[in-house]
């Protein structure tokens, strides 16, 4: 058996769902990034790279061609924020990455970049439905998912919003796709979503004194 096949073999039935390998063991990589980030640990890029890897077989195996686009635009911007955080970027004075509040022009850009994303790649997947059976949902998760990864990358504290908007979407999503796995841990980002979101928003009005120094968390 070759390792794409055992990938999307089923692990196990649960609740009448079946439950995939790639489905698990990327998205249990996918919630071990997300914590990582929390902790603002340089090891949460490798970790979304190898999750969006896996996921690119959990996806492919239920035809959903827009999800795999997602995920191979994830291990594209995994690379380019491990490399943001690797050139020392914003390092706080304990030595993690120093994480902030955007500016308005920052949200400003943030916003207007997802909305037109959202715009154009639901437009692509609404003109070629054999990318997506549900486009927009699925252009909103895709863009959203960028976005997010983005605002991680600079250390903004507006990440952990960007991951909650996606994850409104992403849970119903994940259930009505086959990928009851994927719907579960959707459910665990949102708490830990929750949680980073304070930790970052404290740790970002305890940073405003001193000024921050180069560098990136190992």
């Amino acid at each position: 058996m070759s390792a794409f096949a055992w990938l999307n073999a089923e692990a196990f039935t649960a609740f009448g769902q079946h439950i995939l390998w790639s489905d698990m063991i990327g998205n249990s990589v996918g919630l071990l990034a997300l914590a990582l980030g929390w902790r603002r640990s340089i090891w949460t890029w490798p970790a979304q790279l190898a999750s969006g890897v896996i996921l690119v077989a959990a996806y492919a195996s239920v035809q959903l061609s827009g999800g795999v686009g997602k995920q191979l635009l994830v291990i594209g911007v995994a690379l380019w924020g491990w490399r943001q955080w690797q050139r020392g970027k914003q390092q706080a004075q304990d030595g993690t990455i120093a994480v902030r509040f955007a500016t308005w022009r920052e949200r400003g850009l943030l916003i207007g970049g997802a909305v037109l994303g959202t715009l154009a790649v639901g437009g692509l997947f609404t003109l070629y439905p054999n990318l997506s059976w549900s486009p927009w949902a699925d252009a909103y998760i895709f863009v959203g998912t960028l976005a997010a990864m983005v605002a991680q990358a600079r250390g903004l504290v507006e990440f952990w919003f960007a991951w909650l908007l996606v994850d409104l979407v992403g849970v119903p999503l994940a259930f009505s796709s086959g990928l009851a796995f994927s719907g579960f841990v959707y459910v665990v980002y949102l708490v830990l979503v929750l949680w980073g979101m304070r930790d970052w928003w404290l740790r970002s009005r305890a940073a405003v004194a001193p000024p921050a120094l180069e560098g990136a968390s190992a």
